[in-house]
């Protein structure tokens, strides 16, 4: 029996006349959509959150189900073990002819539930409404990732193998940072080898777009921390003579930014790369309307660096924001005082090409400079990676559009995604591997959110996408 309870037997490829193979896979995903939307419900019942110890059994059973779908369908996988929670590595077998080997990453861990009072039913028993299947893991990742396994499958119970090699690379850690993720791929770089890499753990552009993105922002973390006079002192009587954390913190963070909302920080644009004319032609042919996406934001009006689109300044251009200012006398009522300490944790989100260990020196150096006398600093790092870009014009991109348009009859748009993957840029480094995104889930998904949900329809069209690109991709 496989994960959720259908049996599978390894069949001999299929005959049909006048039906080729693929048309044949087709047909066998259409045939079993309903269990496989009771696999996944299944799937989605185990409570694999990485970041909480109590869960460290659900993980691996997670962990397990995954392995145990690959291994029931006859491609070899096992749970292979890392400093934190194991990874489920599967192989396909080479193939004949001279086509690319692809690897699959996804991940099976999930964030926490949150406020349980702002779920509509229990976050890890799904439940059905309007098409969604709700439940905490649906979008990310455990729909999307599990539309792939679910399109090799189809292809080893028609045909008893696919047309292409495919690896598996199926992580419980990706919700806390994969940390033991880049030791695990140096140490079995050989086993893990490809030519392309291919994830859905991004988005559509909306409901009814499905999108191909192309390009992540990297980014840069920091903590400022301030310290003054031992203790809080009473801002009447010694205000005006000592240097107050909070106005040195307040000044420091606004000289970040001029009025046109450019970084000030020396060096910080010089190694931008703009935007091609290509690109602004396919942001520009987008259905995207600034209004709507302000008013979905719950915003009289949208800001941003001056000269530039929305669009642009969320995907190609380099920012920085506040993510937190704390200290002082915070709660309420008044309190006049001087603060002892104050902090703040700011975030700037990099493009290609911007070298993140030089932006982190020149944000130092720009603080450190701002510091007024009296003023101990501190800053503290909690990111660092670079942005990453897909070529597109790949032949596996070529492959995976021609899919993803036979799959939801549509054409995909081309996007970049201002958030960051710091996977992508080591998958490149270590494996020398493009990464081929396609997002299944809406954008609107409520991932890492009370009411997560993937729509039936987008796991259907991901297996059916799934499947097509590994045909597309024989003899790329």
């Amino acid at each position: 029996m496989l994960p959720g309870g259908a049996a599978l037997e390894l069949a001999q490829p299929c005959e049909r006349t006048g039906f080729t193979v693929i048309d044949q896979v087709l047909k066998y995903i259409e045939e079993n959509q309903s269990q496989y939307v009771d696999r996944l419900k299944d799937f989605l019942r185990i409570p694999s959150i990485s970041t909480e110890s109590a869960h460290d059994g659900d993980i691996r059973k997670a962990g397990q189900w995954v392995a145990d779908l690959l291994n029931g369908c006859g491609i070899k996988a096992e749970m292979v073990e890392t400093e934190g929670h194991p990874c489920v590595v599967g192989d396909s077998g080479p193939v004949d002819g001279d086509s690319p080997t692809v690897l699959l990453y996804g991940h099976y861990d999930v964030q926490p539930v949150g406020e349980r009072g702002l779920w509509n039913a229990d976050p890890f028993e799904p439940t059905e409404v309007d098409g969604k299947i709700i439940a905490r893991g649906s979008a990310d990742d455990k729909g999307q990732v599990l539309a792939h396994l679910l399109a090799a499958e189809a292809w080893m119970k028609v045909a008893g193998k696919l047309p292409v090699r495919f690896k598996f690379l199926i992580e419980g850690e990706e919700e806390v940072g994969s940390p033991n993720l880049a030791p695990f791929i140096e140490k079995y770089r050989d086993r893990l080898s490809c030519d392309y890499i291919t994830l859905s753990d991004t988005c559509k552009l909306d409901g009814d777009t499905p999108a191909i993105t192309y390009g992540t922002k990297g980014m840069l973390y920091k903590e400022i921390l301030l310290s003054g006079p031992v203790n809080d002192l009473h801002s009447g009587s010694f205000g005006g003579t000592v240097a107050n954390p909070g106005n040195a913190l307040c000044q420091i963070i606004a000289s970040m930014k001029d009025s046109g909302n450019r970084v000030t920080i020396p060096g910080f644009y010089d190694d931008v790369v703009g935007v091609t004319d290509q690109e602004l032609g396919m942001m520009k042919d987008l259905p995207f309307d600034e209004g709507k996406y302000a008013e979905m934001l719950g915003m009289s009006a949208l800001d941003g660096e001056a000269g530039y689109s929305t669009l642009e300044r969320r995907w190609a251009r380099p920012t920085l924001d506040v993510n937190g200012l704390f200290g002082g006398f915070m709660k309420p009522g008044s309190s006049t005082i001087i603060p002892a300490k104050m902090g703040g944790k700011v975030s700037m989100r990099l493009v290609p090409n911007q070298d993140p260990d030089r932006i982190s020196k020149a944000f130092d150096e720009f603080v450190r400079a701002a510091v007024p006398p009296g003023i101990r600093l501190e800053i503290k790092d909690h990111a660092n990676c670079a942005a990453y870009m897909c070529p597109i014009d790949l032949p596996a991109m070529t492959a995976a559009k021609g899919a993803v348009a036979s799959a939801f009859g549509k054409e995909p748009v081309l996007i970049r995604e201002g958030g960051s993957l710091p996977i992508l840029p080591m998958f490149k480094q270590i494996l020398d591997a493009e990464t081929i995104m396609v997002g299944l889930c809406w954008p609107n998904c409520n991932a890492h959110g009370p009411n997560e949900f993937f729509h039936k329809s987008d796991l259907w069209g991901g297996v059916r996408f799934s499947a097509n690109f590994m045909q597309n991709l024989v003899g790329k």
